[in-house]
């Protein structure tokens, strides 16, 4: 899943008339990057939920053919927060899934770039879904940006925690058994962050730390300088 249906105030006069995923850098939509590295890795079905000018991510990118993958729409007529978003659309991720069933799922903010090669991910897959008791979540962490100098979580011994010695932020990459978000009505605005503390606190929440490229895009600031970064030529 990708989760697509901020405003992005941050961004704003840009997302007046944009939506935040389909803002460019590098020549490319920010959301491509992500549709490009999912179809790489192997993903073939993806659902995309969307709130502020939607339509035009979904007139953008269509069914996903061109991607060489199938996407399904999750509309929200106003933005449901992201445990709140899942929830919603966690029907269509059954879907996807095939025959209904309730399979972990990966999902990415889609307001971030983020050179995670998604296929590494497929392990820890595989592992929630054979072994659903092992953990509720997985999230990747990485070091803590200029702008967001205290973290989130830490992480001990391949587990998230709530508090530690080191603190690490969440890079908005993460993945979720559908059990999560079981107790949140459909339709209503819910966080993610009291979800996955409660899990913490019953050590339901495993986790890795990813050093490579990652930007979240939440300024014009940002955004200018991932462009320039981007069209830099590789020497």
């Amino acid at each position: 899943m990708i989760l697509a249906a901020g405003r992005g105030e941050r961004m704003r006069p840009l997302t007046d008339t944009l939506p935040k995923p389909l803002l460019r850098a590098g020549g490319k939509a920010l959301i491509e990057y992500h549709l490009q590295n999912l179809a790489q890795a192997g993903f073939r079905d993806i659902v995309i939920n969307h709130a502020h000018l939607g339509q035009m991510i979904e007139a953008a990118l269509g069914n996903g053919e061109r991607f060489g993958m199938r996407i399904h729409y999750s509309p929200e007529s106003a933005a449901l927060e992201t445990a709140g978003g899942i929830a919603q659309a966690l029907p269509a991720l059954r879907a996807g899934a095939g025959r209904g069933k309730r399979q972990p799922f990966l999902a990415v903010n889609a307001d971030i770039y983020c050179s995670l090669d998604f296929s590494t991910l497929l392990p820890v897959l595989h592992r929630m879904r054979d072994q659903a008791d092992s953990a509720l979540a997985h999230l990747v962490l990485v070091d803590n940006p200029a702008h967001h100098p205290d973290g989130d979580f830490s992480l001990e011994s391949g587990r998230v925690t709530i508090t530690g010695k080191e603190r690490l932020t969440f890079s908005g990459i993460g993945i979720y058994q559908p059990e999560l978000f079981q107790d949140i009505v459909s339709g209503t605005v819910a966080k993610l962050a009291p979800l996955l503390k409660e899990a913490m606190a019953r050590e339901k929440v495993s986790g890795q730390r990813y050093r490579g490229s990652w930007v979240d895009v939440g300024t014009p600031e940002r955004l200018r300088l991932l462009d320039i970064d981007l069209m830099r030529p590789v020497s």
